[in-house]
């Protein structure tokens, strides 16, 4: 009798162990379809990677934005080009915040030269700026008007988008106080 409990009690842990096996392969296949997103509502391939220093809900966008080391770029742009104020006193706004890998993509000569001109610098990092909140839901086919005065489109589906085509957005839908922040790999280029 005391061999056949040992026997079961294998059997089950065994089974048990196929459970999670199971479970986990019925996962995988779920989210490889249509990933969900994070119960913050982010959603994106990178938002893992972009680590953050604190709960940014409740600062003001450009803060929001020093908050995550991967914007560094960015936020040291946005002051260069004296957009902080101007940023921060907008209500409802949308950037699509080039992350610090997206300004490793222009040459050092385009940078330097971006850098150095405030006018097209302001302009540049307007263009990544919609003044109205954009909702994940409105991404699919989108066409937005922006700070800048130029045109910017968005496309995709679940949680890979693309701004103007080109633009992949890794973490999308990041709450600040006044703003919505989707984080892109590029640098987006205003229309000539």
């Amino acid at each position: 009798m005391r061999l056949i409990h040992m026997h079961t009690v294998r059997f089950t842990g065994a089974a048990l162990a196929a459970i999670p096996l199971a479970l986990g392969a019925l996962t995988t296949q779920s989210s490889a379809q249509e990933p969900s997103p994070s119960p913050s509502g982010t959603f994106g391939s990178g938002c893992s990677a972009l680590s953050q220093k604190a709960d940014t809900a409740k600062d003001k966008v450009v803060d929001a934005a020093a908050a995550y080391p991967q914007l560094s770029q960015l936020v040291s742009a946005a002051v260069r080009a004296h957009l902080t104020d101007t940023l921060n006193g907008k209500s409802d706004i949308t950037v699509f915040a080039p992350d610090n890998d997206a300004f490793k993509k222009v040459t050092a000569s385009q940078l330097s030269s971006l850098l150095s001109n405030e006018g097209q610098l302001k302009k540049v990092l307007s263009y990544h700026v919609v003044d109205k909140k954009i909702t994940p839901d409105q991404l699919s086919n989108g066409s937005f008007t922006t700070v800048e005065g130029g045109k910017l489109t968005t496309s995709g589906s679940g949680s890979d988008f693309k701004v103007n085509g080109k633009a992949s957005i890794v973490c999308g839908n990041i709450k600040a106080a006044n703003a919505t922040i989707y984080v892109v790999d590029s640098v987006l280029q205003p229309p000539s």
